[in-house]
C-alpha cells in the first residue's frame, strides 16, 4: 500500500542534473542493521573542511534517482560539500521511519545506517562535523524529521520535503494511514516530547529545521505541516505564532512562516505530492550556499533566505471568487482578505488561528 500510495510523485520524470562525476559505492562503513546502501559524490574540489549533506529518496526512489533527478551533486560541484545518498533496503524503496528501533538513538533500524554513514565521512573524509545536514523527499522526508530527532548529536539542520512529523508513522505497520490522511492530532508538547524521546538524557543543541508542504497534498494531508509546525516550534520553545511570514517566497503561491532562527515552515498553495526540491533554498538554510572549494565556514548567521522584505509579511489573497474558494485553496485566517465560501460541495474548515482550508 505504501509504494502505491506514494509512487505519484516522482523525480525520475524530469530531467537529470548534470553532476562532473559519479557515485561511488561504499560498503562496511559501520553500524548496519537493515542493509542500508551507502552512495557518495564527492566533487573534485572540496571546501576544505568540506561539509557533508545526506540526501534521502522517496518511496519507489533510488539512491541514484535522487542523485540525478536533484540538483545537490551539481551544486557540490560548485560549492565543494559532500552528499551522501542513503538507499533504502525495502522493496518499495521506502524508510523504516515507524519502529522504535530507527526512531531512539543507537538503537537501530534504517536511521542507525545513516548516522553510521555519517560518522564514517567525518572519519574518512574529513568531513566538518559542525556542517553536517540531512534532507529528503516523501519518505526521504520523514526519515529527515527522525534523524533530527534521534540524532541531534550529528546534525545541524534539515529541510524536508512533503513529509510527516517525527513519531508520527509510529507503530508496526510501514504505512499509517492516521498520520497520512492527517488525523493524527497532536498537542504541541505530545509532539515535543516524542523528538526529545528520541534520545532520551540529550541536552545538547538541537538542528534547526525547514519544511515544505502543499496544500493539494492528498497522499500525505496537509495537516502534517501544521502538525509539524507545533512539533518543532515545542522543541525550540517558540511561539507558534510566526515571527515573520512573507507570501511569494521562493515563488508565487508559496508562503514563508519563520519561527525565529530555528524553524521555518513553506506551504505552497495548489501543489500536490511533491513539493519540487528547492537546492538553493536549501543551501541557503544550511547556512553554505556562498561556499566555494577551498574555503572554510562563513560567519554564522540566524537571518532566514527571503527574498521579500518584513514590510511585505502580511498575507496577501487572491481576489474573492463569486462562487466560492476552491477544493484545496485558502478560505480565512488571521489577515485573510479572500474568499471566506468554498465551492460547492467543500466547506471552509479552520486549520489554526492563520489558515483555513476548502476541504
Amino acid at each position: 500500500m505504501l509504494f502505491q500510495a506514494l509512487s505519484t510523485v516522482l523525480l525520475a520524470a524530469t530531467g537529470a542534473f548534470a553532476a562532473q562525476g559519479q557515485l561511488q559505492q561504499v560498503t562496511n562503513f559501520g553500524s548496519n542493521p537493515t542493509g542500508v546502501e551507502m552512495f557518495v559524490y564527492k566533487p573534485a574540489k572540496l571546501a576544505s573542511p568540506p561539509p557533508l549533506i545526506i540526501a534521502m529518496h522517496y518511496c519507489t526512489g533510488t539512491a541514484q534517482a535522487y542523485f540525478s533527478g536533484t540538483q545537490y551533486a551539481n551544486l557540490a560541484d560548485t560549492h565543494g560539500y559532500i552528499v551522501i545518498y542513503p538507499d533504502a533496503p525495502d522493496p518499495g524503496g521506502c524508510w523504516d521511519v515507524h519502529t522504535n528501533a530507527t526512531l531512539t538513538h543507537n538503537a537501530g533500524g534504517d536511521s542507525l545506517a545513516i548516522a553510521s554513514m555519517v560518522r564514517y565521512a567525518i572519519q574518512n573524509y574529513g568531513v566538518d562535523a559542525t556542517r553536517v545536514f540531512a534532507t529528503g523527499t516523501s519518505s526521504g522526508a520523514m526519515m529527515t524529521n527522525v534523524l533530527m530527532g534521534a540524532y541531534p548529536d550529528l546534525f545541524q539542520a534539515g529541510s524536508a520535503f512533503s513529509g510527516v512529523p517525527y513519531g508520527c508513522f509510529e507503530g508496526p505497520d510501514m504505512w499509517n494511514s492516521q498520520c497520512a490522511t492527517g488525523e493524527l492530532i497532536k498537542t504541541p508538547q505530545q509532539w515535543g516530547d516524542l523528538v526529545r524521546s528520541g534520545y532520551p538524557g540529550y541536552t545538547g543543541a538541537r538542528p534547526k529545521f525547514q519544511f515544505w508542504h502543499g496544500t493539494a497534498d492528498t497522499t500525505l494531508y496537509p495537516q502534517n505541516f501544521w502538525e509539524d509546525i507545533k512539533q518543532w516550534t515545542n522543541v525550540f520553545g517558540v511561539s507558534q505564532t510566526p515571527v515573520t511570514n512573507t507570501t511569494n517566497d521562493p515563488l508565487p503561491g508559496y508562503s514563508r512562516a519563520s519561527f525565529g532562527p530555528n524553524v521555518q515552515a513553506i506551504l505552497a498553495q495548489g501543489v500536490g505530492h511533491t513539493v519540487p526540491e528547492q537546492a538553493n533554498d536549501v543551501l541557503n538554510w544550511f547556512g553554505i550556499a556562498n561556499l566555494t572549494p577551498g574555503s572554510g565556514p562563513a560567519p554564522p548567521t540566524s537571518v532566514p533566505p527571503s527574498s521579500v522584505p518584513p514590510s511585505s509579511s502580511s498575507t496577501v489573497a487572491p481576489p474573492p471568487s463569486s462562487t466560492g474558494a476552491a477544493h484545496w485553496d485558502q478560505c480565512g485566517g488571521i489577515g485573510w482578505t479572500g474568499a471566506t465560501t468554498c465551492a460547492s460541495p467543500f466547506t471552509c474548515q479552520v486549520i489554526n488561528a492563520y489558515y483555513s482550508q476548502c476541504l
